[in-house]
């Protein structure tokens, strides 16, 4: 008995370390992607920032190839961002994706060539080069730029219609608040010379009151005693316009 209290001692204490090293290695890995993030981060802001200053301040081909390489970053980063944040709610963009990381291959390559052709000495051969390296960086942020445009005004046409059927059915219920306004007819009807005007709910089959105005040999509930109130019709047994069909709660 006591051997068997000691083996189960044993395990629940090994599972308790077990546990404790698996969520320390899990804290160490997340803390170093975390880490690795920030590094790359601030490298690339690091870059950015030179590749501004190159631009602006250096003339020539070394000025050129730093706004190759500026205008190939911002492009393909902005792609990037704008696809993997529209993806989560449109599954359509996936394959945008997928095209834009083949995309992103031929983006890093000619990346590692303007950096390798920054260093080259010979400024003579690195003019020579320069045409076809701005081509080959107008083809890709080209490409780029449609991806990027293509899914923005996709959100905003899906965006448009949702809210046109937003629109649409706030105006019925805002209609269906009103109903009084198309429900409710003109509060007098003039009468001829002689004749009493109605009273409202009248033309609609209201009961008229008896009493003293009604004709001499009248029935009705009133007759020969106190004039019969004017009732309001039952509300159950009252039909509305706008209960005349039902509308579907969603609209297409």
């Amino acid at each position: 008995m006591e051997a068997a209290i000691i083996t189960i001692m044993a395990l629940l204490f090994l599972s308790f370390v077990a546990l404790g090293v698996y969520v320390t290695v899990k804290a160490v890995k997340a803390t170093k992607r975390g880490v690795d993030r920030t590094i790359d981060q601030a490298r690339r802001t690091v870059e950015d920032t030179t590749l501004r200053a190159k631009s602006f301040g250096q003339t020539g081909t070394a000025g050129e190839l730093a706004r190759l390489r500026l205008s190939l970053r911002t492009s393909m980063r902005a792609t990037q961002e704008a696809l993997q944040a529209g993806v989560g709610e449109d599954a359509s963009l996936k394959e945008s994706l997928e095209l834009f990381h083949r995309l992103s291959a031929h983006g890093l390559e000619l990346d590692e060539d303007l950096k390798r052709i920054e260093r080259e000495p010979d400024r003579a051969w690195v003019a020579g080069q320069l045409p076809e390296l701005t081509a080959r960086t107008e083809r890709i942020t080209s490409s780029a730029d449609a991806l990027r445009r293509a899914a923005r005004e996709r959100a905003l046409r899906f965006a448009e219609d949702d809210l046109s059927s937003l629109s649409a059915q706030i105006d019925v219920e805002a209609g269906a608040l009103r109903h009084w306004t198309t429900a409710a007819g003109p509060e007098t009807t003039s009468g001829t010379a002689g004749t009493p005007g109605t009273v409202p709910g009248a033309a609609s089959g209201s009961p008229a009151p008896s009493g003293r105005g009604a004709a001499s040999g009248s029935s009705g509930p009133g007759a020969g005693g106190e004039p019969s109130a004017i009732t309001a019709p039952d509300p159950r047994l009252t039909s509305y316009p706008w209960e005349k069909s039902a509308r579907p709660e969603t609209t297409t």
